[in-house]
């Protein structure tokens, strides 16, 4: 087996699928380092545990999960065409949908995986979001963040990539025992500082097993992993969504936003924020 290969983990019934990101060799024995395609995770493995697969193949839990996308790109469209049509009480005007217009608000999306990325910036694209992806390495956002928000300007801001729980930790409060949750906080905190309004700045933080707590206490809207779980690479994408969808004269339901993720409640989890989209009446006739 190679790096760039496609390969399933024996031990756990071939339940997730992984890539070959890099081989070590310590003493005696050689360990694949592995990324998961769709759970943020990365883990090793030796070679007997492994099994290589196709590019078609999809394990137990990516099958689930890839239902989960699907079926929750299909609802956020229905919704959004539905609440087009709206009975505005004081002109009294159905305002027909040719008619409306909107305007989503724009988000930055920073990631410690370049490939990760890759997949969230298409799903935005597929849900007709104006996004901007910026590949960091975690390590390096908390320097460049600001820098980035005052040159692209948006509403919401994504920082995110890889974390996890070191092995045999138990006190989950403490950052020591996290591989990149002190960026994660300290990136948000550095944003806070430039932008304190909740409202103003929207911001989504952490990636799997992260240090829900203590990214939310640093200013953040919304974080990841409440139950410290693996959470999937298009969760921030569905929680950005559904704030740049709604209107501003709206609080964006907290539950509505956990429910629209792939990973749900032990993943995602956050506080009241009003929305960021802003709606627009009569449409201009010049405008294709």
């Amino acid at each position: 087996m190679k790096v760039g290969d496609l390969v399933v983990r024996k031990s756990y019934d071939k339940d997730i699928t992984f890539r070959i990101i890099d081989i070590r060799e310590e003493e005696d024995n050689v360990y694949y380092v592995l990324k998961g395609i769709n759970i943020r995770i990365i883990a090793d493995s030796t070679v007997d545990d492994l099994e290589e697969v196709d590019e078609g193949f999809n394990g137990a839990k990516d099958k689930i999960f890839n239902a989960r996308v699907n079926e929750a790109i299909k609802k956020v469209m229905i919704s959004r065409e539905v609440g087009r049509l709206k009975y505005t009480k004081g002109q009294k005007i159905i305002a027909d949908k040719e008619l409306t217009f909107g305007r989503p608000g724009k988000i930055l999306h920073v990631d410690g995986d370049a490939q990760y990325l890759d997949a969230c910036i298409k799903t935005y694209k597929q849900m007709n979001l104006n996004a901007v992806g910026k590949a960091v390495v975690e390590k390096e956002q908390p320097n460049k963040i600001v820098d980035l928000v005052k040159e692209i300007k948006p509403d919401i801001v994504v920082l995110t990539g890889h974390d996890g729980l070191l092995k045999n930790a138990r006190d989950y409060l403490n950052l020591n025992n996290y591989r990149n949750s002190k960026y994660f906080i300290e990136a948000v905190k550095n944003l806070r500082n430039y932008n304190s309004s909740y409202d103003e700045l929207v911001i989504f933080a952490g990636a799997c097993q992260s240090c829900y707590e203590s990214i939310l206490d640093a200013g953040a809207n919304y974080a990841s992993s409440p139950n410290r779980v693996l959470i999937h690479c298009l969760d921030p994408v569905f929680v950005c969504e559904k704030v740049a969808y709604t209107t501003i004269d709206k609080l964006v339901s907290i539950t509505e936003v956990i429910e629209n993720t792939i990973t749900g409640i032990k993943g995602i989890g956050g506080l009241q924020t009003r929305g960021k989209y802003r709606e627009g009446y009569p449409k201009s006739p010049y405008v294709t």
